[in-house]
Protein backbone atom coordinates (compact mmCIF):
# COMPACT_ATOMS: atom_id res chain seq x y z
CA UNK A 1 0.00 0.00 0.00
CA UNK A 2 1.89 3.43 -1.47
CA UNK A 3 0.90 6.74 0.55
CA UNK A 4 0.93 9.41 -1.04
CA UNK A 5 1.03 12.25 1.47
CA UNK A 6 4.21 13.88 1.46
CA UNK A 7 6.39 14.81 4.46
CA UNK A 8 5.31 18.40 6.34
CA UNK A 9 6.78 21.14 5.38
CA UNK A 10 6.18 23.52 8.92
CA UNK A 11 9.23 23.20 11.43
CA UNK A 12 8.72 20.36 13.56
CA UNK A 13 10.90 19.70 16.37
CA UNK A 14 11.13 15.87 15.78
CA UNK A 15 12.98 14.92 18.97
CA UNK A 16 10.28 16.28 20.93
CA UNK A 17 7.56 14.10 19.37
CA UNK A 18 6.78 10.41 20.37
CA UNK A 19 7.59 7.93 17.65
CA UNK A 20 3.83 7.36 16.68
CA UNK A 21 3.18 11.44 16.43
CA UNK A 22 6.41 11.07 13.86
CA UNK A 23 5.11 8.61 11.75
CA UNK A 24 1.65 9.81 11.71
CA UNK A 25 3.31 13.47 11.00
CA UNK A 26 5.33 11.52 8.16
CA UNK A 27 2.19 9.84 6.56
CA UNK A 28 4.33 6.49 6.43
CA UNK A 29 3.02 3.03 7.87
CA UNK A 30 5.02 1.49 10.31
CA UNK A 31 4.08 -2.34 9.78
CA UNK A 32 5.11 -1.03 5.57
CA UNK A 33 7.80 1.36 5.92
CA UNK A 34 8.73 3.21 3.27
CA UNK A 35 8.78 1.88 -0.30
CA UNK A 36 11.70 2.26 -2.64
CA UNK A 37 9.78 4.38 -4.54
CA UNK A 38 9.04 6.44 -1.23
CA UNK A 39 12.36 6.75 -0.43
CA UNK A 40 13.97 7.56 -3.27
CA UNK A 41 11.67 10.58 -3.54
CA UNK A 42 12.52 11.84 -0.50
CA UNK A 43 16.45 11.40 -1.44
CA UNK A 44 16.26 13.42 -4.42
CA UNK A 45 13.87 16.41 -2.61
CA UNK A 46 15.28 16.27 0.94
CA UNK A 47 18.89 14.69 -0.12
CA UNK A 48 20.92 12.30 2.27
CA UNK A 49 20.34 12.46 5.94
CA UNK A 50 24.20 13.72 6.73
CA UNK A 51 24.60 16.65 9.16
CA UNK A 52 26.65 19.46 7.18
CA UNK A 53 29.72 19.69 8.26
CA UNK A 54 32.19 22.89 8.09
CA UNK A 55 35.10 22.86 6.16
CA UNK A 56 38.15 21.92 7.83
CA UNK A 57 40.53 24.62 9.65
CA UNK A 58 43.47 25.38 7.32
CA UNK A 59 46.89 25.38 9.72
CA UNK A 60 47.06 28.94 8.35
CA UNK A 61 43.78 30.08 9.98
CA UNK A 62 44.76 28.45 13.06
CA UNK A 63 47.58 30.46 12.94
CA UNK A 64 45.88 34.13 12.50
CA UNK A 65 43.19 32.97 14.57
CA UNK A 66 46.24 32.60 18.14
CA UNK A 67 46.59 36.55 17.05
CA UNK A 68 42.70 37.24 17.40
CA UNK A 69 43.08 38.25 20.94
CA UNK A 70 43.02 41.67 22.81
CA UNK A 71 46.08 39.95 25.55
CA UNK A 72 48.22 38.89 22.49
CA UNK A 73 47.86 42.16 20.32
CA UNK A 74 48.79 44.62 23.73
CA UNK A 75 51.91 42.03 23.92
CA UNK A 76 52.51 42.65 20.22
CA UNK A 77 51.97 46.59 20.79
CA UNK A 78 54.26 46.27 23.83
CA UNK A 79 56.83 44.86 22.04
CA UNK A 80 56.40 47.71 19.07
CA UNK A 81 56.93 50.23 21.37
CA UNK A 82 59.68 48.26 23.48
CA UNK A 83 61.36 48.06 19.72
CA UNK A 84 61.06 51.75 19.47
CA UNK A 85 62.33 52.91 22.41
CA UNK A 86 65.56 51.03 21.65
CA UNK A 87 64.98 48.04 24.04
CA UNK A 88 65.79 45.47 22.02
CA UNK A 89 66.02 42.69 24.37
CA UNK A 90 63.04 42.97 26.11
CA UNK A 91 61.02 43.45 22.38
CA UNK A 92 62.61 40.02 20.98
CA UNK A 93 61.61 38.58 24.32
CA UNK A 94 57.94 39.67 24.25
CA UNK A 95 57.54 38.13 20.66
CA UNK A 96 59.57 35.10 21.36
CA UNK A 97 56.46 35.04 23.90
CA UNK A 98 53.82 35.45 21.59
CA UNK A 99 55.05 33.28 18.99
CA UNK A 100 55.74 30.50 21.18
CA UNK A 101 51.85 30.97 23.00
CA UNK A 102 50.51 30.58 18.70
CA UNK A 103 52.85 27.71 17.99
CA UNK A 104 51.56 26.26 20.85
CA UNK A 105 47.94 27.50 20.56
CA UNK A 106 47.95 25.88 16.75
CA UNK A 107 49.24 22.22 17.92
CA UNK A 108 46.95 22.04 20.74
CA UNK A 109 43.86 23.16 18.05
CA UNK A 110 45.12 20.52 15.69
CA UNK A 111 45.56 17.83 17.99
CA UNK A 112 42.11 18.23 18.99
CA UNK A 113 40.62 18.13 15.28
CA UNK A 114 42.36 15.15 14.99
CA UNK A 115 40.64 13.30 17.92
CA UNK A 116 37.34 14.82 17.00
CA UNK A 117 37.90 13.35 13.61
CA UNK A 118 38.92 10.00 15.40
CA UNK A 119 35.85 10.24 17.80
CA UNK A 120 33.57 10.79 15.00
CA UNK A 121 34.53 7.39 13.32
CA UNK A 122 34.22 5.56 16.12
CA UNK A 123 30.71 7.14 16.75
CA UNK A 124 29.34 6.68 13.01
CA UNK A 125 25.86 5.28 13.67
CA UNK A 126 24.35 2.25 11.48
CA UNK A 127 20.28 2.37 10.92
CA UNK A 128 18.32 -0.93 9.98
CA UNK A 129 15.32 0.37 7.71
CA UNK A 130 12.24 -1.30 6.53
CA UNK A 131 11.45 -1.08 3.15
CA UNK A 132 8.55 -2.39 0.91
CA UNK A 133 7.06 -4.19 3.94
Amino acid sequence: MEQTQKPPQERVDWHALTAKKVIEKLGISQKEGLTSKQAKNRLEHYGPNKLQEAPPTTLWQMLLAQFDDFVVLLLIGAAIISALLGDWVEAAAIMTIVVLNAALGVIQEHRAEESLAALKELAAPDANVLRNG
